[in-house]
């Protein structure tokens, strides 16, 4: 009998799915953190972010499931086997993280961050001009299914919208103009908003450079939920403090937690959330990760192609 590992925060009724899908499988549920190696060792399947040094490029390990879109921990040889498919969760944050950001870019937007300064020091002040979406620039920098439900959020209150992605193809539906990563340049002056949904890869890291930020307008802000180390706090911070860019939010630092004596804290135009866009939150992300584990488990089981496959060489779902 082959057992199966699931470290992801199930409901009796998910339980209920997964049991009978899994129903010839023993079935073995650990909170995160708590599965030890010898549980990690004897999975024919996981389904969940165990610790990567745990694997041990098991051979007995078929399938990991994760319960994330990165897949960054997994990816370097002597993690997995090569007998082990990864997939990841894409797709399950759609909804958190375009809402996230998109609440996280109102906010800059109409200054409401200062307002609720100004309200802890008692002060009634009218600060006279906000930006609206209707009529603005948006700059998508990752286009993947986040990037691609933020745009229609975004577009839904009149934004245009630029998208950036790797390769040249067709426009997809909701964004008004396409270029590709390494055309960025042209494009962000013309950016009310730069929304950055980026994933870690070596071409990513410290993408937003300072040269970037003069680029862009003094009046914009700049949005990050994707990685935090695709801008360097050092460089983030300059921007904000000498006004190459009005604003920005971040959801995502290159040293996480954001240590406590990071200037980063003190900045009045930025806003800091702690990762908080995907997870858990709402209850739709922990429902699409159910459901995405219970297909790949039904395709194990059958032997059949799986579904959100990880390509090992860029970390992206194939």
């Amino acid at each position: 009998m082959k057992n199966v590992l699931v470290t992801i925060p199930v409901k009796e009724s998910h339980r209920a799915r997964i049991d009978e899908i899994a129903k010839d499988c023993c079935v073995l549920y650990v909170p995160a953190g708590q599965a030890t190696e010898e549980q990690v060792a004897d999975a024919s399947v996981i389904i969940g972010n165990v610790p990567a040094k745990m694997i041990k490029a098991s051979d007995k390990l078929e399938l990991l499931q994760l319960e994330s879109a990165g897949a960054d921990p997994y990816l370097p040889a002597g993690v997995l086997s090569e007998k082990t498919v990864l997939c990841n969760s894409t797709g399950a944050y759609n909804r958190t993280v375009s809402e996230h950001a998109a609440a996280l870019t109102l906010m800059l937007m109409k200054k409401l961050h200062l307002y609720r300064d100004q309200q802890r020091r008692n002060v009634w002040k009218d600060l006279l001009t906000a930006m609206s979406p209707a009529g603005s620039t948006v700059l998508v920098v990752g286009l993947g299914e986040i990037g691609l439900q933020y745009a229609k959020l975004m577009k839904a209150m009149g934004a245009y919208i630029i998208g950036v992605k790797r390769r040249e193809g067709a426009c997809p539906e909701g964004i008004d103009e396409l270029v590709r990563t390494d055309e960025i340049d042209s494009v962000l002056p013309r950016a009310d908003v730069v929304f950055s949904i980026l994933p870690n890869t070596k071409q990513t890291v410290h993408f937003y450079t300072e040269e970037r930020f003069h680029l862009m307008k003094e009046s914009a802000v700049f949005i990050n939920c994707g990685r935090g180390n695709a801008v360097e706090g050092s460089v983030l911070l300059k921007a904000l403090q000498e006004g190459q860019i009005a604003a920005a939010a971040i959801d995502v630092t290159e040293t996480e937690p954001l240590p406590a004596e990071s200037p980063l804290w003190q900045q009045e135009n930025l806003v800091i959330t702690p990762h908080a866009a995907g997870t858990y939150h709402i209850p739709h992300t922990l429902e699409c990760i159910v459901d995405i584990a219970c297909e790949n488990l039904s395709h194990w089981l059958k032997g059949e192609p799986f579904c959100n496959v990880v390509d090992m060489q860029t970390g992206y779902r194939r």
